[in-house]
């Protein structure tokens, strides 16, 4: 007789906490964030499964280059997506195209360890998580005198020895500004000048490259004993080719910012900013540093002379990068994609 209340007792029990499962899962929430998936297992290991542990929540992924990504945004209308990563241009073509919302700074308390550059560096819509550089790459081996300045790449004695990003890619348009000064011009207010001198580098070009792995691959098999590069393919080069050198330039480096933006329509707007707030602390910067990953912009990561090698590391470098007009460099692009491709397809 006693049996069958203990019975019954137990069965709401189960079907109690089968319901609050059930509503539990409901309730669970899933950030959506789109990147390029490089670097997948110690992103995993670094930010992915100690986030989720913090904020209880699932995390998809929608993965491939700045362009294709940002273009699914574009068609969504700013839908599908919680977090965005992508370099500073195309952040700043998304901007001007009305897809991202402003981030609200005071859910971001780790912004106040940040870096200024990287604090908000395009009008309220995000921080960087990672300052890099682009600058000129060169075998000390076989190029002396040792590069100096941007005007370098024009030497005689560099003749199909040097080898350039692809104008599609986010170093590209960078080889037409500097082009642009190297004849005394704004390649903004004077295209014709700025690409005259692309022509008369050409024949120091020694082939074009459009992916990181391209531009290595020529370094390894000497076809290329110059690059102008982003750094963080300096460890890959000199992994190849030893005695590959960042030049340390008179006129100074040009500041590369990758982003994290919050689409117009993301559903899960808190939990992005705590997103955001996590990749910035010490801890993960730090970590995404020693492991090389990514530079920091967290001033409080603290790295060995060699763990910095290959980064741009420390108040000093980074005060001494230039920084690009991105507005501008968008509305010019598409002119110069035409230019560019007109040149080096003859």
């Amino acid at each position: 007789m006693t049996k069958t209340p203990r019975l019954r007792v137990s069965a709401v029990a189960i079907a109690v906490a089968m319901a609050a499962a059930a509503s539990s899962a409901a309730q669970a929430k899933t950030l959506t964030i789109s990147w390029w998936g490089f670097n997948g297992d110690k992103l995993n290991a670094n930010i992915v499964e100690p986030f989720k542990k913090i904020c209880g929540c699932e995390i998809v992924f929608e993965t491939g280059n700045n362009a294709d990504r940002l273009n699914k945004l574009k068609l969504r209308d700013g839908k599908g997506v919680d977090v965005i990563y992508l370099s500073d241009s195309f952040s700043q073509a998304g901007i001007a195209g009305g897809m991202f919302q402003k981030v609200d700074a005071a859910k971001l308390p780790n912004l106040a360890d940040v870096y200024d550059l990287a604090k908000d560096p395009q009008g309220g819509y995000g921080p960087a998580y990672t300052i890099g550089r682009v600058g000129i790459v060169y075998d000390s081996a076989k190029v002396n005198p040792p590069i100096t300045a941007w005007k370098d790449l024009w030497r005689a004695d560099l003749k199909s020895a040097v080898t350039l990003p692809g104008i599609t890619t986010t170093a590209g348009p960078m080889v037409v500004l500097q082009a642009g000064k190297q004849a005394g011009a704004d390649a903004f207010a004077d295209a014709d000048k700025a690409f005259k001198s692309v022509e008369a580098l050409k024949v120091n070009v020694a082939k074009n490259y459009n992916t990181g792995s391209e531009m290595v691959n020529l370094i390894s098999t000497g076809e290329a004993k110059v690059a102008v590069a982003q750094d963080f393919t300096l460890a890959s080069m000199k992994a190849a080719v030893p005695t590959m050198t960042w030049a340390s330039l008179s006129d100074g480096d040009i500041a590369t910012l990758n982003t994290v933006n919050i689409p117009k329509g993301s559903e899960n707007v808190e939990l992005a900013h705590q997103f955001i707030n996590f990749i910035l602390s010490k801890d993960v910067q730090q970590i995404n540093a020693e492991q090389g990953v990514d530079a920091p912009v967290s001033t409080k990561v603290q790295l060995t002379p060699d763990q910095a090698k290959v980064w741009t590391y420390g108040p000093d470098m980074i005060a001494k990068l230039n920084r690009l007009d991105y507005v501008k460099l968008n509305d010019a692009k598409t002119d110069w994609i035409d230019r560019w491709n007109e040149i080096f397809s003859r």
